[in-house]
């Protein structure tokens, strides 16, 4: 692969990468920021791939197929069976219909969009110095990693159903494992792995403790339970 290819080919990548993250944002309906984290997982299995291929690591190109596998195919499926679980408590019980959606964010989706932009714009000035040191075409795109990081814990704080926040969660760590890739221009394969399974056990007792929540209390509205505590 030339150069030039790769260039090209990494930079929409990672610019898929962070739009997915600022579509979550926009998006209400949570199957389609669903659909989003999964395209987003296609995004960061691509750009390991392209790393491996390009500086000849098969092993970096297995890492990033198997990324690609967990959180393009597995993590989205546990959610959509969430989702599907809610959606079946709403036709048989007629209840549950703002369940599937987040209808009321801390922070409205125009002021979102806006926060995004500027916690870009911070990442890039933060790794700016990082760049300069060695001026790669990873280490080029070094900042839309910090930038997802930065937007995934955006998600996690201002969203209030419990689905939402767990694809915060995984937007945090999609936003890690693409700095590591780009940083260091991949990690060990077992390193990888252990992450990767440390993350999939997370996400299945999230949704455990979701189904959980909306057995007991009827809502995944994390402010409702505040006000049960109350």
């Amino acid at each position: 692969m030339s150069s030039g290819l790769f260039t090209q080919l990494l930079d929409l990548a990672c610019g898929a990468f962070l739009l997915a993250a600022v579509i979550v944002l926009w998006r209400r309906e949570l199957a389609a920021i669903v659909r989003d984290f999964a395209f987003q997982g296609v995004a960061l299995a691509a750009i390991a791939v392209l790393l491996g291929v390009h500086e000849q690591r098969w092993d970096l190109v297995a890492v990033g197929l198997g990324v690609g596998v967990l959180r393009a195919g597995v993590l989205p499926y546990l959610m959509r069976r969430a989702l599907a679980a809610l959606t079946e408590d709403r036709q048989r019980y007629g209840t549950g219909g703002t369940e599937t959606r987040e209808t009321q964010p801390l922070v409205n989706v125009a002021a979102s969009l806006l926060t995004a932009a500027l916690l870009t714009l911070l990442a890039y000035a933060v790794a700016r110095p990082l760049t300069q040191l060695d001026p790669t075409p990873a280490t080029r795109a070094l900042p839309v990693g910090l930038a997802v990081v930065l937007i995934g814990f955006f998600v996690l704080v201002t969203r209030r159903r419990a689905l939402a926040q767990v694809v915060g969660f995984l937007l945090l760590d999609n936003g890690i494992t693409a700095t590591a890739f780009l940083g260091t221009s991949g990690v060990p394969l077992i390193v990888e792995l252990g992450v990767s399974f440390d993350v999939l056990l997370a996400v299945l007792v999230l949704q455990i403790l979701t189904t959980r929540m909306r057995a007991a209390f009827g809502t995944t509205d994390i402010d409702d339970l505040w006000e049960l505590h109350d």
